[in-house]
């Protein structure tokens, strides 16, 4: 299952699944993106309208794409939105509203995902090398070097960051991984709306590829935690050496 996996980095994923002939379904609140992606890959992906804020729907949803699937062996949360907004604005500080809900998208669905997942996973038989399942986090390069603007952002992706590790610590006597992955830049929907001189100052800003990661090279590094039983508990950078000023 991959959530947030109607666009952007989620989509990558979808499609690097589908692509290998796995089977994969997308729970994203975006209905139409979803089912689109759906139709075009029939054999293998499967749509689900999801809002990750809602712990019974992921519960539900979760659940109803393992029975479907015959076993759930990976589960994505790559759902999250920008929140970008300063502590005091222009029209005075912070809404509380809107710290509250980059929260409760970004950190505690994460957190839906994993309970929901683990869940699953943990009644399930092991494969040969006794593992049940693997959990992918997309966490941020702004979990440790937030930017301005980033103050409720940032405040979602080190939460993520930080309940990693005592996930891992606690699911491995279910022989279920848990990871994440802090990319920086990517070709997402949500640097759609850059001017083109600042997308240039912000690639130029990028050691090595200076450019914009790709949803593929994204998928690329999951598939790669997937199948390397020794990647757990911990977060992978994926930001061509970029450390933001």
């Amino acid at each position: 299952v991959v959530t947030g996996g109607a666009s952007g980095l989620g989509r990558g994923v979808v499609e690097t699944i589908a692509r290998a002939n796995g089977k994969v379904f997308v729970l994203d609140i975006n209905q139409d993106a979803g089912q689109a992606l759906a139709d075009a890959y029939p054999e293998s992906v499967h749509f689900l309208s999801t809002d990750v804020q809602d712990a019974e729907q992921v519960d539900a949803h979760v659940r109803e794409a393992a029975e479907r699937m015959g076993g759930l062996n990976l589960a994505v949360n790559c759902a999250g939105v920008l929140g970008n907004g300063r502590l005091l604005g222009k029209n005075g500080p912070m809404d509380p509203a809107f710290f509250a809900r980059v929260i409760h998208i970004n950190l505690i669905g994460a957190f839906h995902l994993s309970r929901s997942a683990a869940a699953v996973m943990a009644t399930q038989p092991t494969n040969a090398s006794g593992e049940r399942g693997v959990i992918v986090h997309t966490a941020s390069i702004a979990a440790f070097e937030g930017q301005f603007g980033q103050v409720a952002y940032s405040a979602s992706k080190a939460g993520v960051v930080g309940m990693l590790l005592p996930m891992a610590r606690e699911l491995a006597r279910s022989g279920i991984r848990v990871m994440g992955i802090a990319p920086g830049m990517f070709e997402t929907p949500m640097l759609e709306n850059l001017s083109d001189d600042i997308r240039a100052q912000l690639a130029a800003g990028i050691p090595f590829p200076s450019r914009f990661g790709k949803p593929e090279e994204f998928a690329a590094l999951v598939r790669h935690i997937f199948e390397n039983p020794m990647l757990n508990g911990t977060v992978i950078r994926l930001d061509g050496a970029a450390r933001l000023q």
